[in-house]
């Protein structure tokens, strides 16, 4: 019997299948006509993706993300890519890349530091990478963006008061309604 094609009273089997069917109910979203509808290939590339995005630090293989998809590894990669525009990899890289240049801008951190932190593992590769991507390289791109905080012409504290939410106290403070 097709997954897709069976009962939800037999998909879930136990005392909640046994109330759904005695009581009748199969207006659930998800379902048609008591039948488990089918879930979109891409929304399995999806999880996939999300998982890539979530850990782009950890040393993640195609492998791990296809198990995430639910696909093998080779199917996983065509199907990817055909949605997506680019491979697993590809992605996963383009994400740390992307990472590493918000970093470079917002930090002081060394680039070793910056490397590993979003998941390199060679200095060496990760800057040709960065410099091959970005066409400079990771120093040459912080120097390029130098910090906004030098071109404040106000003091920082004003500057962070002035940056804070202006609802800071989430209604502890008003007053309670009279009963």
């Amino acid at each position: 019997m097709n997954v897709y094609k069976m009962p939800l009273a037999a998909a879930r089997p136990g005392p909640a299948g046994r109330a759904r069917r005695q009581n009748g109910t199969a207006a659930a979203a998800g379902r048609q006509n008591g039948m488990v509808a089918p879930v979109p290939a891409a929304r399995h590339l999806l999880r996939a993706k999300d998982l890539a995005d979530a850990r782009y630090f950890e040393p993640l293989t195609v492998a791990e993300l296809a198990v995430a998809a639910g696909l093998s590894p080779a199917h996983f990669s065509r199907q990817f890519k055909a949605a997506f525009g680019e491979s697993p990899h590809q992605y996963l890289l383009t994400r740390r890349l992307e990472r590493a240049a918000a970093l470079l801008r917002a930090t002081d951190w060394t680039v070793a530091t910056i490397c590993f932190a979003v998941g390199g593992q060679s200095l060496g590769s990760f800057t040709a990478t960065f410099h091959r991507v970005y066409g400079l390289a990771p120093l040459a791109y912080r120097a390029a963006y130098p910090p906004a905080e030098r071109h404040l012409r106000i003091p920082r504290c004003v500057a962070m008061a002035y940056g804070r939410p202006r609802n800071r106290t989430f209604g502890e403070d008003k007053p309670a309604s009279a009963a």
